[in-house]
């Protein structure tokens, strides 16, 4: 039997009325809090696809490169003298994974960017040498580890007098480098190897390629990276990512997709043109991590490649090509074409996501809506001759993900010139011009069959709510930390409200079986002047439980989801660059994806009603309160997918202990269980680099399910017991 969030509604119900009866009132707190579980009623699978990540740009920092701009998209010249130094571990806010641009080494005019002679991209570095000082370029401020190898190669052209040699250099002393020195040059480019090996510590060690001798040389492209990468990714990142049991990856967008070509990341990397990135202002995309290397990481991690098409610049033909490329045989055009760059059988990609949040005027190809239903067609029908059996998502935004993106421009959160005044009152109406999944459900599946799932961007403000009177975001930082952290919860629940309007309306969408893909979530911690604030630390990890609970209980709506951040929740080493472990919201995800993937929720009922979290329906809230009758806890259960486990999630995102008496029928367990628990000794609690872990997963044998179950402070629990 089919169990979701209407029926916990009923058991809420329920629960209240029991609490009416005993004269308490509704909202008032339950010591006893009594749950019961039925493992009788089972729902859908929670598809593994839930448990998945997010990567934007195209490379991204799971790729291992050490250098910045490493083809010269950008020209070498010195370093602006008023620019000051970027600080330890940082640059512009961000922590550092490259190194500074290149810079000259030499006198003035040793470096000029050469148009006719340019290896790929606009142009590239030529070096004037002359007599026995080193002049060329260096790249500071790298990250290198005692002990540790690191190779790369070196694309080089000129005249045989120049003696070219490239060198690592980690101190001051004369000994703290090591070099390569290079064989003659000719007039044709030729690739050259380097390897190093750093005897020290630092984190402003620099790369110098350098020459002496007479006459110039050209540098093409050069790369360095450490030696122990897998795939040219990142050895440590690939295992960390990789244990936190990631099952679906998406790429390469967001708004970066818009104007992405992806004919720009086939062949030799070296030979692939860095491009600008101009729906993020500024920055330099290499395209290092193209097709062939986003389905190598996917295949590392044993996730499955969510990949978006550019519905912006991109028309239907390019992106049956890149159907065809990814999923043809080698007999085909492209198919042909992906054979001669190294992948003879297909890459057989399932999933495919129509475009990015395409409603918006920050975005390349931006269209009326009434325009783009026709596009997302004309696409989906030109991918499908290629390959009947992918599954496409509709780039769609409920009035609830509208609504929020509206009150961040009131608000003025994300400033845009561009971006016309919201005149509307908010939350907008359905049907009306900005409900854009209601109106491309319309044309493109309620009458067609181009649509298998609805993307739906959900980001939350935990410390914000809308008032409907005021029609903007006001402070709500005085909130209970629970009420804090319901609040992404909340965002799923409007959503899930939104589509029993759309089925009410178009009747013949239930049985199409089209699922929500919440393929960007997370929280947004600003205040309403749109200034950003440094959250607690364990608030967004138990935003994300509650999250995750809340996905689980509707599992026969949500078909994958992506944590903005999720790939990003390893830990650097400041100065090594090395990933350590975690941060608390990345245990959070490593515990449910560890547990629930292909898992079965039941029915979880109680005698405490969450309390209505105060906002606008269909702005930030739903209509009705999230979550189990369990309040303060949240629960959500299961059976493993091969029903010989029950699995329990508890989230007490509350500043004190709690406890709960389950009775549970339909199963009976045998012997002891195990406990797997994220408990912080406090709300500000959080992993940082350099600094033993405050936050982990300690894994315990648990006696039993019976009487009260003690369930510490600001915790995430999951109990697993076998099934006799």
């Amino acid at each position: 039997m089919p169990m979701n969030r209407r029926e916990l509604l009923k058991a809420s119900v329920a629960g209240a009325a029991i609490l009416k009866q005993s004269g308490v009132a509704f909202a008032a707190p339950v010591e006893n809090i009594q749950v019961t579980i039925d493992a009788a009623k089972t729902g859908e699978p929670i598809s593994p696809l839930i448990f998945g990540g997010y990567m934007e740009p195209a490379t991204t920092r799971v790729w291992s490169e050490l250098l910045t701009d490493r083809k010269f998209a950008n020209p070498v010249e010195p370093a602006p003298p008023a620019a000051p130094a970027p600080a330890a571990g940082g640059m512009g806010g961000m922590r550092r994974f490259r190194g500074e641009p290149f810079r000259p080494v030499g006198p003035a005019g040793t470096v000029e960017m050469d148009k006719a002679k340019a290896f790929v991209g606009n142009h590239s570095p030529q070096v004037k040498v002359e007599g026995s000082d080193g002049r060329g370029i260096q790249q500071s401020r790298l990250r290198v580890s005692k002990g540790k190898s690191y190779t790369g190669r070196l694309w080089l052209a000129g005249d045989p007098t120049a003696k070219v040699v490239a060198k690592l250099v980690w101190g001051a002393g004369a000994s703290d480098c090591q070099s390569v020195s290079i064989p003659a040059l000719g007039k044709e480019y030729r690739k050259f190897p380097l390897k190093f090996t750093s005897a020290a510590d630092s984190e402003d060690a620099r790369l110098e390629i350098v020459g002496t001798g007479s006459g110039t040389f050209h540098i093409g492209a050069v790369s360095l990276m450490p030696a122990d990468n897998v795939q040219g990714f990142h050895a440590g990142m690939i295992k960390l990512i990789k244990e936190a049991n990631f099952k679906m990856a998406k790429w390469p967008g967001g708004n970066f997709v818009s104007a992405y070509d992806f004919y720009d990341g086939l062949g030799d990397p070296d030979k692939r043109p860095p491009r600008e990135q101009p729906m993020w202002s500024s920055g330099i995309e290499s395209n290092d991590v193209g097709l062939h290397e986003f389905v190598a990481f996917c295949r590392l991690l044993g996730a499955e490649p969510d990949l978006t098409i550019n519905s912006g610049f991109g028309d239907h033909r390019s992106a049956a090509e890149q159907v065809e490329y990814c999923n043809g045989s080698a007999e085909t055009r492209l198919g042909r074409l992906r054979a001669q760059n190294g992948h003879p059988e297909p890459f057989n990609v399932k999933l495919w996501t129509i475009g990015n949040e395409m409603y918006g005027p920050w975005q390349f190809g931006h269209m009326p809506l009434n325009q783009y239903w026709w596009k997302h067609n004309y696409l989906v029908e030109a991918m499908r001759k290629v390959d009947p059996k992918i599954k496409v998502t509709l780039s769609g935004a409920t009035v609830c993900e509208r609504s929020v993106g509206g009150a961040e421009k009131i608000g003025d959160f994300f400033p845009s010139e561009w971006e016309p005044p919201i005149t509307a009152k908010l939350p907008y109406e359905f049907g009306g011009h900005e409900d854009w999944t209601g109106w491309l459900l319309a044309n493109c599946a309620d009458k067609v069959d181009n649509v298998n799932y609805v993307s739906e961007h959900t980001y939350a403000y935990p410390r914000l709510q809308f008032d409907v009177q005021k029609q903007r975001f006001v402070d709500a930082s005085s909130d209970p930390l629970a009420v804090q952290a319901r609040r992404l919860a909340n965002r799923v629940g409007e959503a899930l409200e939104a589509w029993d309007k759309y089925v009410a309306k178009m009747p013949a969408l239930k049985p199409k079986g089209i699922k929500f893909i919440f393929d960007e979530w997370g929280c947004r911690h600003r205040r309403p002047d749109g200034t950003s604030y440094q959250p607690a630390g364990m608030l967004t990890p138990l935003s994300y439980a509650l999250f995750f609970n809340e996905v689980f209980r509707n599992s026969n709506m949500v078909g994958a989801s992506c944590a903005t951040g999720g790939l990003g929740t390893v830990l650097v080493d400041n100065v090594s660059g090395e990933p350590l472990g975690y941060t608390a919201e990345g245990l959070v995800m490593k515990l449910m994806h560890s547990h629930f993937g292909n898992a079965l929720p039941v029915q979880v009922s109680g005698n405490s009603p969450q309390k209505a979290v105060p906002g606008t329906p269909f702005v930030d809230i739903p209509e009705k309160p999230t979550g189990t009758p369990t309040a303060p806890l949240d629960l959500c259960a299961a059976l493993s997918s091969d029903k010989k486990k029950l699995i329990l999630s508890v989230v007490n995102a509350t500043e004190d202990a709690q406890s709960f008496t389950p009775t549970i029928s339909g199963v009976k367990l045998r012997g002891p269980g195990k406990l797997w628990q994220i408990a912080a000794s406090d709300v500000n609690a959080a992993n940082q680099a350099g600094r033993p872990p405050a936050v982990q997963i300690v894994e315990r044998a648990q006696d039993g399910l019976t009487g009260p179950v003690q369930v510490p402070k600001i915790s995430v629990s999951v109990y697993e017991f076998d099934i006799a």
